[in-house]
């Protein structure tokens, strides 16, 4: 007497192993990526400017709350004007030196508003 073959389900593949790459693939992505794009600052340290520091001082402390140069507070926005009568040439250093409290931010928003007020050389004192 002859039997009929067993007939055999098919198994339908895992989606598990795929899933597992599809989501190291992702994470792969995602940490690789760049989200921002950085922006550089040309500030030198102080001691890398080169050559000699000739002229009046001039620091410029960055506080959170204001700025000082030379120790004297004043306001953000009369800061070039107050610079203007201490340098000989347009190119002269500034140096800025960020205060206890001071973000990073504010250096910068610092740095740019001279630069825009046509002081390009800046040194930043630690």
């Amino acid at each position: 007497m002859r039997f009929a073959p067993e007939v055999t389900k098919r198994r339908r593949p895992s989606l598990t192993p795929m899933i597992d790459v599809v989501f190291l693939l992702l994470v792969f992505f995602m940490l690789a990526a760049r989200f921002g794009v950085d922006q550089v600052l040309p500030l030198p340290l102080a001691g890398e400017a080169g050559g000699e520091y000739r002229g009046a001082p001039r620091l410029v402390d960055i506080r959170p709350e204001g700025v000082a140069l030379n120790g004297v507070a004043m306001a953000d926005g009369a800061l070039a004007e107050a610079v203007a009568p201490l340098v000989a040439a347009p190119t002269d250093a500034i140096v800025l030196r960020g205060r206890d409290g001071a973000d990073v931010q504010r250096i910068v928003d610092i740095a740019e508003a001279l630069a825009a007020a046509g002081f390009p050389t800046l040194v930043l004192a630690e």
